[in-house]
């Protein structure tokens, strides 16, 4: 028969939170009561001694005596046991935390050491402590850490979470033009450490962005043209080449006609400032880009004129550069970027007949009024203008204009070299320079000055300084004068006066300023 029910038996202890009772006996609080090895273990200090008690010695206390225990009726269920008043009620778990956020409670010292196993609600886990599965369920649960002695684990860092490839991939780019944030630029850059397709296309981008902000000219090389014609030439040689002495006219025009070719429509109205050397001081004059391409037609005329083309100004024009290019401005009329074609038409054209004819005509006069030139020499002279012209054009519009090819710079140098013994002559005669000082026959060495070129195109000329048609040699220099290629230029052109150049001098002072003098004297409009 079971027993006498109480009424708290009809009642859902779980559910129903109690509050604590003092502990029975004199066990003494916080200390843990160990496990019994067995039943006849003695107590140990500390230990709940109220069970062990006598009857006698409760009846001493004035304790009620226990009921004797009911026999077991396998039809009723057994009791549940009453909660232990030390232990708390049941919560809601609490989330795991990353790391100790304080200390681990102790064991209660009221907990007694051995109890019986609680009762199992429906569909609970069945699964032991020791993580064996248990025979019903089969799984085991992740072990929950209990007290123990040890250090306490570090706090858990939560990282941020890594992009994935696809999206840093698509910042390579902004990180090529270091336009991302900080932990972008981070991700990017450990991205780039361990993927070898990404960091490939990185290197790419930030070359790409390098060409973006470069500082150099924007325009081609000055060589390009020629290196291009070369190339094509060696591989399939052209029926009828260009003359040597006809190449740098040929490719200074296709410099100067590119440029005109860029140039926006208002820049054909900029003001250009052409400047020569006259009469011991620098003149200049002002026009416009139209008005230089105009002032180079009408002299390259002469050059039609002398081949048997039609002269650009028809027949009767004065044969004076200068006259030619005030007839040509006074005649007017024409839109500024509508000189471009005839101009370029006409070098075409002279470009085309002096290679079909050849040696035939390298030695044709062409008179410029007050001296005259092979037709060889012409056309250098006519490339050396070109340039000239297209630096004060491109001076004009801000555009980068670099020098000739060292090659046909050096052809350059030389007819200005080879003209020198005549203009001093012309400044003697004019009073301009100093006298003859040992005229001797022609042909035969004289008094001359080492004329040095630095650079590429650059060399050694000896200038007959007392009569153009004397040798000058190395043996009968008295004076050395060492000039850049491009300062000499700029000299022979009227660009800078002599006092400016930069000139290494040695020598007999009064033969280095005649001949920088008459370099100067042979520049004009």
């Amino acid at each position: 028969m079971p027993g006498p029910r109480g009424a708290a038996d009809d009642l859902d202890l779980a559910a129903v939170p109690l509050p604590p009772l003092p502990p029975p006996g004199a066990g003494t609080p916080g200390e843990a009561v160990p496990e019994q090895s067995g039943a006849d273990a003695a107590a140990p200090a500390g230990e709940d001694t109220a069970s062990a008690a006598s009857p006698d010695e409760r009846d001493t206390r004035g304790e009620p005596e226990p009921e004797p225990a009911a026999p077991d009726d396998p039809a009723e269920p057994e009791p549940e046991p009453e909660p232990d008043a030390c232990e708390p009620a049941e919560s809601e778990p609490e989330p795991h935390v990353c790391g100790p956020t304080g200390p681990e409670p102790e064991p209660d010292a009221c907990e007694p050491a051995e109890s019986g196993p609680e009762p199992e609600a429906p569909g609970a886990d069945r699964t032991p402590a020791d993580g064996v599965p248990s025979p019903a369920t089969g799984s085991v649960p992740a072990p929950v850490p209990g007290p123990g002695p040890g250090p306490a684990p570090e706090p858990c860092v939560s990282a941020a979470p890594a992009l994935p490839h696809r999206d840093l991939q698509a910042l390579l780019g902004a990180w090529a033009l270091s336009v991302c944030s900080a932990e972008e630029t981070a991700a990017v850059e450990d991205h780039l450490t361990r993927c070898l397709p990404c960091a490939d296309e990185a290197k790419r981008l930030r070359e790409a962005v390098g060409l973006l902000h470069s500082d150099g000219a924007l325009d081609l090389d000055a060589t390009l043209r020629s290196r291009v014609v070369e190339g094509c030439l060696g591989r399939r040689p052209a029926r009828i080449p260009i003359p040597g002495w006809a190449a740098p006219y040929d490719a200074e025009t296709a410099r100067l006609d590119a440029l005109l070719r860029d140039i926006g429509d208002a820049d054909w109205d900029a003001q250009v400032r052409l400047r020569w050397f006259e009469k011991e001081r620098r003149t200049d004059r002002w026009t416009t880009v139209g008005g230089v391409i105009s002032h180079l037609t009408a002299v390259d005329g002469l050059l039609s004129a002398a081949l048997g083309l039609d002269d650009p100004l028809g027949g009767g024009a004065p044969l004076d550069p200068t006259e030619r290019t005030e007839a040509s401005w006074a005649a007017g009329g024409s839109p500024a970027r509508a000189v471009r074609e005839p101009w370029r038409a006409q070098s075409h054209e002279l470009i085309r007949t002096a290679s079909f004819a050849g040696r035939n005509v390298a030695e044709t006069s062409v008179s410029y009024g007050s001296f005259a030139l092979p037709l060889q020499d012409a056309l250098v002279d006519r490339a050396f203008e070109c340039w000239v012209h297209g630096w004060d054009i491109a001076e004009a519009v801000a555009y980068p204009y670099p020098a000739p090819s060292a090659a046909h710079l050096h052809l350059m140098i030389d007819l200005a070299a080879r003209m020198l013994p005549a203009a001093l002559a012309g400044r003697r005669r004019a009073g301009l320079a100093g006298p003859a000082r040992d005229l001797v026959v022609p042909g035969e060495p004289g008094r001359s000055l080492h004329l040095e070129i630095e650079g590429h195109a650059g060399g050694d000329w000896y200038i007959a300084l007392d009569s153009p048609a004397a040798l000058g040699t190395r043996e009968t220099a008295v004076a050395q004068v060492a000039l850049d290629a491009v300062e000499f230029c700029r000299l022979v052109a009227g660009h800078i006066s002599p006092a400016e150049a930069a000139a290494g001098q040695e020598g007999d002072r009064e033969a280095i300023s005649d001949v920088l003098f008459a370099a100067a004297s042979l520049s004009r409009l």
